[in-house]
């Protein structure tokens, strides 16, 4: 029987991500927290409970339009703990760094990161920092962890039929702006990263009271990837509209260029929300009145059946929205 490997696939938020996690990592951690592969586990405390996160960034290159790696790893876990209700507080902030480096690239780094956390309100309190061999690593990887209080109560088991889907801005920003630059396509236009903490936008559509019923930030796998999962195990459906989807006409372009759906290209600065029927249009309105949420969108429906993820196209068809076994970019955050 041939050996099975590790596959750049693996780490794409897609369907080969989600095995890997379930089939290999879950064998050996039995903890019932772990267990819900949440962007943000939920650690019980005298008051109020804390969110606990962490990740690594690997994007390549590390500088791009709209951010660097920097400023990607700070936002990305603020935004993993914001989608879980809380208010981020404290950061991690690990380098390693391979022999060679520039140190005007590393305090290039270290300034947009700083700036960042600074912006957003959070300290980092603790890091670590390993320097491997030339040739052993690709210039420099961050890991970054993040504790937060938790305010408001947001899960998958609170999603009801009925539901709306928003999602808080345009799609396919991120992803593109890295392939962009990555392979050099020499697009006359250019895109900007969506790279953005969303904490404060977060923050105020959850003063509509339990209006939000769950969140998650589109990135590995993209704005499909979030749906499925959201209903996984569920007898619920959801169908979005695809006139209804807020897509750059720059990024449309350019993943037709690529071969690609912008409903599977990765973003760092969108929140994809269920939120209550009776108050969808107040949370909509609240998103548009912040800077990072002007062009949100109501893209969808909990429904009843048909079970699954579904588009309705503009001509009135419909079909089904899967997840992919690996996302086609890789290293993209």
């Amino acid at each position: 029987m041939k050996e099975e490997r590790i596959r750049l696939g693996h780490g794409s938020g897609g369907l080969l991500t989600s095995k890997l996690i379930r089939d290999v990592v879950l064998r050996y951690f039995d903890s019932k927290i772990l267990g819900r592969l949440e962007d943000a586990a939920e650690l019980p405390a005298e008051k109020k409970n804390l969110a606990f996160t962490t990740d690594s960034y690997v994007v390549d290159p590390i500088f791009f339009p709209g951010g660097d790696i920097g400023k990607l790893a700070i936002c990305g876990t603020i935004n993993d703990l914001a989608v879980k209700g809380a208010t981020p507080k404290f950061l991690s902030f690990a380098l390693i760094i391979e022999e060679g480096f520039p140190i005007v690239d590393l305090e290039r780094i270290l300034r947009s990161a700083t700036r960042t956390a600074h912006a957003a309100r959070v300290s980092v309190v603790c890091g670590d920092t390993k320097v491997v061999d030339r040739g052993k690593a690709d210039k420099i990887f961050i890991t970054t962890s993040g504790i937060g209080v938790i305010e408001h109560n947001l899960c998958t088991t609170r999603i009801r039929h009925g539901d709306r889907i928003i999602v808080s801005g345009t799609i396919g920003d991120h992803g593109i702006a890295i392939m962009n630059e990555r392979l050099k396509l020499g697009l006359q236009f250019k895109v900007r990263s969506d790279v953005a903490s969303l904490h404060g936008l977060i923050r105020n559509i959850l003063r509509t009271g339990s209006a939000v019923h769950f969140m998650r930030d589109p990135t590995r796998g993209g704005v499909v990837s979030v749906l499925n999962e959201a209903i996984e195990g569920m007898r619920n459906g959801i169908i979005i509209s695809e006139t209804a989807l807020p897509i750059k006409k720059q990024v449309r372009g350019a993943s037709e260029i690529l071969g690609l759906d912008p409903l599977y290209i990765a973003n760092e600065g969108k929140i994809v929300a269920f939120v209550e029927e009776k108050k969808a249009d107040e949370v909509l309105r609240i998103m548009r009145a912040h800077p990072l949420g002007r062009r949100a969108a109501m893209i969808g429906e909990v429904v009843g059946k048909p079970v699954g993820v579904w588009m309705r196209t503009g001509i009135g068809g419909t079909h089904p929205l899967m997840r992919m076994e690996a996302e086609g970019l890789p290293r993209i955050c």
